[in-house]
């Protein structure tokens, strides 16, 4: 049903020192940090599934959980947007700071299943971070999947996220179309919504895994296109990522129906997570 998550350490509370190693700013309201564990035998033993996430923790602050970008030369990556005290407080430090991190967490993107097929990654807006290491995974090793797709929309031009890494992607293999909602000068590509791309895909239905995370709406609405092209839920996987605190389970901000999102997620096949998505106000 849903991946399993990786092992973490004995204690989950306990965090361990992550050295602040670089920080780029992508976006007026988005940085990128690349995180270095200073324990050099927990750095060795650290691994991750893509879609994972992990507990950032900036000390007389608190902590958020931030899903996993990438990693690279044995840094990882963390995608944050400015939007509450912790990723905020994240913001105000510098390069050589340190801060606490627990993980990884949660479920992962279905790269198992997904060997031997079409894949489209589907984005919006922040929720291409989590579907970065995707990407990058699929692109590496090409001969283990068959056509890739990236379809990714944002607010505006401006607001695209990796972008200068677009020309990469696509010299390796991957289909990329964007979209924005509201156009600007000097703008020529797509204008729309997210599913409209979807809608115009030549695809073939019956080997198409459909891997999507952004916004709930358009979550919802690119599902719905998904089905209405043959696809059946089986083959979709969304993320939930709803507000998370502890990571274990225990506080209850992230449950849905009977499942946590921290725990049981955020990565869940649609068939596994459509009944509780029809409650309303669950």
């Amino acid at each position: 049903m849903t991946a399993h998550a990786t092992a973490v350490a004995a204690n989950p509370w306990l965090a361990q020192g992550a050295l602040i190693c670089g920080i780029d700013r992508e976006l007026d309201d988005v940085l990128i940090y690349h995180l270095e564990l200073t324990d050099s035998a927990r750095r060795g033993a650290f691994h991750f599934r893509p879609g994972q996430f992990n507990m950032l923790y900036v000390p007389g602050v608190g902590e958020a959980a931030i899903s996993i970008s990438g990693s690279q030369d044995g840094l990882l990556e963390h995608t944050v947007r400015e939007v509450g005290n912790v990723t905020q407080a994240l913001a105000r430090l510098a390069i050589g700071d340190t801060i606490g991190l627990r993980g990884p967490y949660g479920s992962a993107w279905p790269m198992d299943a997904c060997r031997g097929q079409d894949v489209i990654v589907i984005a919006g807006g922040i929720g291409l971070a989590p579907l970065r290491p995707v990407v990058l995974a699929l692109l590496a090793n090409p001969g283990d999947y068959g056509h890739v797709t990236l379809l990714y929309g944002t607010r505006t031009p401006d607001s695209l996220l990796f972008a200068s890494q677009y020309a990469a992607w696509a010299s390796a293999g991957c289909e990329l179309h964007t979209t924005v909602d509201r156009w600007s000068s000097g703008w020529a590509g797509n204008v729309g919504v997210v599913p409209l791309l979807l809608d115009r895909q030549q695809l073939a239905a019956e080997r198409t895994h459909v891997l999507v995370c952004g916004p709930e709406v358009m979550i919802r609405y690119t599902v719905r296109s998904a089905l209405q092209r043959g696809i059946a839920k089986q083959r979709i996987w969304i993320s939930m990522e709803r507000n998370m605190q502890c990571a274990v389970g225990l506080c209850g901000h992230c449950q849905l129906g009977p499942t946590f999102v921290c725990k049981d997620g955020p990565v869940y096949r649609y068939d596994v997570i459509e009944p509780f998505l029809r409650v309303e106000g669950l």
